[in-house]
This record gives C-alpha cells, structure tokens and sequence, in this order.
C-alpha cells in the first residue's frame, strides 16, 4: 500500500501527479488510427474426381469476399471488419470468423500488423492480420453487410525468379511470387515480391506488390504472408493438422502436406516424420473404391 501511495504522489516535470495528468489528457489532440482485423481463412477441399477408384486431389482454398461498396467496390477482399472499443484484435477476428463462417474454436494466429500509410483510400487503418485453418466439412460460409457475397478461391504461390545481393554485413534476398486465386467467379491475379534483408545483427522481412489484379486493399501481401507462415510451420509443427477432419487416412494427410507445400514427398519419410503427430485407430475407410485403409487422428486427442 505504500509503494502506491509512492506512485500516485510522484509528478512529472510539468508538476502533475499521474492522476492530474490523465485527468487533462485530451485523446483528440493527437490524431488516431483505425484498427481492423482482416483473416486469411484457409481450408482443404477435394477436387472433382471422375474415376470413384482414384483419390480426389486436395486443393487448398481462402474465403474471399466480394465487396459491395467503396471503397473498391466490385473487387475481392479477405473477410475482416474494425476492431471495437470494447475487444483485442484477436478477439475481434475470432468474431469475424464466426460471423463470415459460421465456426469458432479452430486454429487462430496472428500473422502481422500492416500498416503501410496509404492502404486504405478511407482514412488512416492499421490492420492487424490473423490466419485461421479450418476444416471443410464445419464451414458455412455468408457474407457480411458490405459484401456481395463470399466465394472459397483455389490458391496458387509459385515462385517465379528470385535475385540475392551481398551488402556490407551480410545480404538482400529478392523473392518474386506468382499468387493466382481461382473460383467458379474468375481468376485473381498478382505478383508479390517477398525482400529478406540479412545481416551479422538482425534480419527482417518485408512485401510489396508488382502488380494485382481482382484483389482489393493491400490483401495480396497479406495472403503471401499467411502462405508463407502456413509453410514454413508445417515442417516442424502439426499445423497441418487443423485442416484434417477427426479422422484421416496417412495418404490424405500426405495430400495436404503437398498442397501447402506445392510439391510431391516421398511417402516413406512423410511418415517417419508424421508418426508422432498421429494416433491409428481401429477405424478403416469404407465405400472408398479400393481396399479400406486405416483412420487415424492427432495425437493431442488422446
């Protein structure tokens, strides 16, 4: 009780206790940014598949909204809204998903804060950026009240050139990246340029966008940075596995795995390298075309 006695007694240079102060301070005289929270949603789906004998191939999707108001009126944006007084930012994208989605409790992250001046026409809007993954089957997508409708995109990151230049105490590394977004309303396009900037003390990361096509606001950089983020964590943690329903086969988990990743594994060391992520059941396929195989599910379900 003394240590605060202490504390509410001290004053500033101005001659002002902490209580005199706030209760002077005047908000307004400082101007203030907007806060929204913006989602990269990302799910699994299967492609149509002719033959019944074949798997279906995984494809990986993002929930995009079509907007339909200013600003960008007519173009695609991520499912996001402002923060409100009364939540956090990730509180306020945990609402946003369940609204856009229908679903809640599933993985939730924060990718980054974008606050480049100029990103939002409206006025000053720092956005704090969130990845969620969800599974398929959960999902019931509606569109809020400033979009026309919400539509899952194909996702496509490929990278197309990249350029590495020594600097005095280390290097610049210049990624280029195709980004293709596909659904049944068209294809969204754009190239997003990922700068890594290496030195002996610190090294940083930063994007920019060449061009775009169909996407609205600065969402393209934020999509390159979820899939970046998705990528990278898939190789030492089990995210992967938010995306999979209760149960799976090893040969469907591995179909995810190269979704995200863009490339074929070979099946032998997907599965030393997932066998302790995953738990086998007493659960086989059924009606599946072939020979049943085994289900199994994550581990942290035991």
């Amino acid at each position: 009780m003394t240590d605060m006695k202490n504390t509410e007694a001290l004053k500033d240079p101005s001659g002002l206790t902490e209580r005199e102060f706030l209760e002077q301070y005047r908000a307004d005289d400082y101007e203030r940014p907007s806060v929204a929270a913006d989602m990269v949603i990302f799910t699994v789906t299967e492609a149509a598949e002719d033959n019944y004998r074949k798997l279906p191939e995984k494809e990986l999707r993002i929930l995009l909204i079509h907007r339909g108001g200013h600003p960008f009126l007519g173009k695609w944006a991520l499912p996001g809204g402002f923060v409100r007084p009364n939540e956090t930012t990730e509180q306020a994208a945990a609402r946003e998903l369940r609204e856009e989605t229908g679903v809640d409790r599933v993985y939730l992250e924060q990718l980054y804060t974008f606050s480049d001046i100029g990103r939002d026409p409206r006025t000053w809007v720092m956005s704090c950026c969130h990845m969620a993954l969800i599974n398929s089957s959960e999902v019931q997508v509606k569109a809020g009240d400033d979009a026309a409708h919400a539509a899952w995109f194909k996702v496509r990151y490929r990278l197309l050139r990249e350029q590495k230049e020594l600097i005095e105490d280390g290097y610049i590394k210049t990624l280029q990246y195709e980004l293709t977004l596909s659904s049944e309303h068209g294809e969204l396009s754009a190239i997003v340029e990922r700068t890594v900037t290496a030195t002996l003390t610190s090294t940083g990361t930063s994007y920019g966008i060449v061009s775009n096509n169909g996407l609205a606001f600065d969402h393209a950089k934020m999509i390159a940075c979820a899939i970046e983020r998705l990528r990278g964590k898939v190789n030492y943690t089990d995210i992967a596995l938010h995306l999979m329903p209760k149960l799976f086969t090893l040969t469907e988990l591995q179909q995810v795995y190269e979704v995200i990743l863009d490339k074929e594994l070979l099946k032998a060391a997907f599965r030393r390298k997932t066998a302790d992520l995953v738990t086998e059941t007493d659960h086989y396929t059924e009606n599946a075309g072939h020979r049943p195989s085994r289900l199994y599910r994550r581990s942290l379900e035991e």
